[in-house]
């Protein structure tokens, strides 16, 4: 299946879709949106190593920051913090450039290294998209904390590729019906920026109206 340009998702959604879909759909179907302590220090993180007019070249490597990926076969177009390509016996040919380059992408989050996968998926559907525009294999890439200020190294299994293409198949189909998942509360709501706009509390075993009278009395005293 090839997707047109006009249903392309956004390649970073898959980090949010699989945080909590209904954060995702938030998101990216009904468009809202707020900022806190986390998501602006990520922003901080990105913005430098989105900086184009950064290009750092070496006799066996070439960096590039915010390069532009896409892929018709996922349907899902974003950027690439930062991805070095390394001279070697295999990878792609680059204009200009003699000899083959391996791509290595590198995504940068702020915070440490997590259980969960969802930084994991992102890179890997970043290298799924330069697999497909380069026409070489890309068997592994690195996440960069802000924190730890480390990189950790990501081999891109075929597990991981199976999940990217699943997740974003559901994307997709929930996109294409205006569909936002029903709340899951948990612990990963306490550092979600639209925590008040979800309101997770409602499904807990209060009601909805007790809520309600307790917000009134907040703002009433």
């Amino acid at each position: 299946m090839s997707y047109s340009e006009d249903d392309y998702l956004q390649l970073s959604g898959l980090q949010h879709f699989s945080f909590c879909r209904r954060q995702w759909a938030l998101i990216h179907v009904e468009q809202q949106w707020r900022e806190n302590l986390r998501t602006v220090e990520g922003n901080i993180l990105h913005e430098r190593a989105h900086d184009e007019t950064i290009r750092e070249r070496s006799r066996d490597k070439i960096t590039m920051r915010g390069l532009r990926v896409s892929s018709a076969s996922l349907g899902i177009s974003g950027a690439c913090d930062v991805v070095e390509f390394i001279r070697g016996k295999s990878g792609a040919r680059l204009n200009g450039e003699d000899g083959l380059w391996q791509p290595y992408p590198v995504e940068y989050k702020r915070g440490s290294s997590k259980i969960s996968d969802a930084d994991r998926l992102q890179l890997c559907a970043q290298a799924m998209c330069l697999e497909e525009m380069l026409g070489c294999p890309i068997p592994e890439g690195a996440l960069y904390y802000g924190e730890t200020r480390r990189r950790e190294r990501v081999v891109l299994e075929e597990d991981l590729r199976t999940q990217v293409m699943q997740m974003i198949s559901e994307m997709h189909e929930h996109y294409r019906r205006g569909y936002t998942p029903k709340v899951k509360p948990g612990k990963h709501c306490n550092a979600c920026s639209l925590k008040e706009l979800c309101l997770p509390v409602l499904c807990r075993s209060s009601s909805a109206r007790t809520y309600i009278r307790q917000r009134v009395r907040e703002d009433d005293t």
